[in-house]
């Protein structure tokens, strides 16, 4: 465990700025992870609901991008970027995420699959460069809800495909 400049766990110093958002899927790992790491996946599952989601650009490697728009179900676009900045299949995915690559609001994500028997438990945290971004997050754009229901939209996406697997 990393340790702040006080002894502090490390964790302990991000607790205001984080959201952290779980979700057991009812899939293999390696399935879910394939999901949220190909474009033609990704396009039909991201976001909370109602939005939908245009990729102009998409580059799955540690250094790559993902270049896209949410449009929102009262018309509004929303700009988005990702770089992912870690990769270790089927375990993990860290990235930043902003508005642009220049995004000085941007936040960082990290997100965990884990073997939970059967399923997988994804855990999604993400830390905010400060404690007010955090917070118009969560009150502004919902970012809670909306996280929620971004997983619940994969865990819906990935059963579709494990069906169509299976030959159902």
């Amino acid at each position: 465990m990393s340790v702040t400049g006080r002894g502090a766990p490390a964790q302990f110093a991000t607790a205001d700025r984080e959201i952290v958002i779980s979700r057991d899927i009812d899939a293999p790992r390696e399935l879910v992870f394939e999901a949220f790491t190909e474009v033609r996946h990704l396009s039909r599952w991201w976001g909370p609901e109602g939005f939908t989601t245009t990729t102009r650009a998409f580059e799955f490697r540690e250094g790559g991008e993902w270049d896209f728009v949410m449009h929102g179900p009262d018309g509004t676009d929303y700009q988005e970027w990702i770089t992912w900045t870690e990769i270790v299949p089927p375990e993990r995915i860290a990235l930043l995420h902003g508005e642009s690559r220049d995004d000085p609001n941007a936040f960082e994500s990290v997100l965990a699959f884990e073997p939970a028997g059967e399923e997988t438990r994804i855990v999604m945290r993400t830390v905010f460069p400060t404690k007010q971004l955090r917070d118009e997050a969560v009150e502004k754009y919902h970012a809670i809800e909306g996280g929620e229901q971004t997983l619940r939209n994969l865990a819906a996406y990935v059963a579709e495909i494990a069906q169509k697997k299976e030959g159902r």
